[in-house]
């Protein structure tokens, strides 16, 4: 290569290595241009995007707030409906207790049902039936609607006490409550729970003192023959002694059907008085016993009973819906040995106050009694046979 030649190549070479050079410096300068040109572009995008956002976060709030009124009454419909069904639930259970209320009604004692309490008598009397007997002579003393056929309730344990002790028993055989003993017709509560074991005596107190109906009805299960042999029994005792409009189809007086008369129960408290241990049992005060699985007290149903101003011999009281307040009494008054039968009475109070004014009747009054001339209050009327309790 001739020297003109080297000479042209070298200045090629060094104009090809400032031209790279150049390049090299330009390029990130010219790539921050274009980076610089290209910022409006995307800060506009970006701007379009946030406004699109706001937009249709406007949009948002301005669907929702349009659909918080439908929304709202929603809740009230909802609320509404709510309410709505509260009521009618409350309605509905107004419309039972309305319907409920004819049913007790019909569950009012029968002496108030046939029209009892209306008759009148001189000792203004708040019992239906009443019928004082002079247990010595017969002799009728006060008489008010005695014939009358009615509910006798716990009064019934009367003739159970009798037919269990006629059958010698044991009365310290020990006999246990089932669930056979509990009362399924009215539900009445009882402290002896099932699995208590106590003595044949001592369940015979309680039904005679306490008119506990769980003791009562396990004497009658615990009979030879079971519960059928027994009413029976209580049936054919009572033709026995002469009461003659008298039935019972169980031994507590829970039921209804259980029925007699104030003259065939002073039948009945006179046969009663002549066993030793139901007038000690049925005028003891208190009696407590172990159930096995605690001690347990009772109390005598009738107050009257402890009084100094009483001397009461032989005692049952009795309640049912539609027996009314109840009790029979064989007592002495002024010396004299009389049989008191109240039926029907309108309160508990009541027959406790009935006695009373029987008592300073006869203390103070003519010693005839009330069974003679204009003073004489009776009412034969027979009541059918009431229905079972529901």
């Amino acid at each position: 290569m001739s020297r003109l030649g080297s000479i042209a190549f070298a200045r090629f070479g060094t104009s090809l290595l400032l031209c790279a050079a150049v390049f090299v410096l330009c390029w990130p300068m010219a790539d921050a241009t274009a980076r610089d040109a290209s910022q409006p572009a995307k800060r506009a995008a970006t701007a379009t995007k946030g406004k699109a956002r706001v937009a249709a976060s406007v949009d948002e709030r301005r669907a929702r707030a349009a659909k918080a009124p439908v929304a709202a009454a929603s809740k009230g419909v909802s609320r509404a409906r709510h309410a709505s069904s509260r009521k009618g639930v409350a309605a509905k259970r107004s419309a039972v207790a309305v319907q409920a209320r004819p049913a007790e009604a019909a569950r009012t004692s029968l002496g108030h049902a046939i029209g009892l309490h209306a008759v009148d008598d001189p000792l203004s009397l708040k019992s239906a039936v009443a019928l004082v007997v002079d247990q010595e002579t017969g002799e009728v003393l006060v008489d008010k609607n005695s014939a009358a056929v009615l509910p006798i309730a716990s009064i019934s344990k009367l003739m159970t006490a009798i037919v269990v002790l006629d059958a010698q028993l044991p009365l310290y055989e020990m006999l246990a409550i089932s669930e056979a003993d509990v009362d399924t017709e009215r539900n009445t509560r009882s402290r002896l729970g099932t699995g208590t074991r106590l003595s044949r005596g001592e369940l015979l107190q309680l039904a005679l003192m306490s008119s506990e109906n769980r003791a009562a009805h396990a004497l009658g299960r615990h009979y030879p023959g079971g519960m059928p042999a027994f009413v029976e029994q209580m049936n054919q005792k009572a033709r026995e002694i002469g009461m003659v409009s008298t039935s019972f189809v169980e031994p507590t007086g829970l039921s209804s059907n259980n029925v007699s008369t104030a003259r065939d129960l002073a039948t009945l408290v006179r046969a009663a008085s002549k066993y030793p241990l139901i007038r000690e049992y049925s005028t003891a005060s208190g009696l407590t016993v172990d159930t096995g699985y605690r001690t347990v007290s009772y109390r005598n149903t009738n107050r009257l009973v402890g009084n100094p101003d009483w001397d009461i011999e032989l005692q049952k009281t009795g309640y049912i819906s539609e027996a009314g307040n109840c009790v029979v009494m064989q007592t002495r008054i002024d010396g004299r040995p009389v049989v008191i039968v109240l039926l029907d009475a309108q309160a508990r109070m009541a027959r406790v106050g009935d006695a009373q004014r029987i008592r300073q009747w006869l203390e103070h009054g003519p010693r005839t009694g009330v069974g003679a001339g204009a003073h004489k209050v009776s009412a034969h009327q027979r009541a059918a046979q009431p229905s079972r309790d529901s």
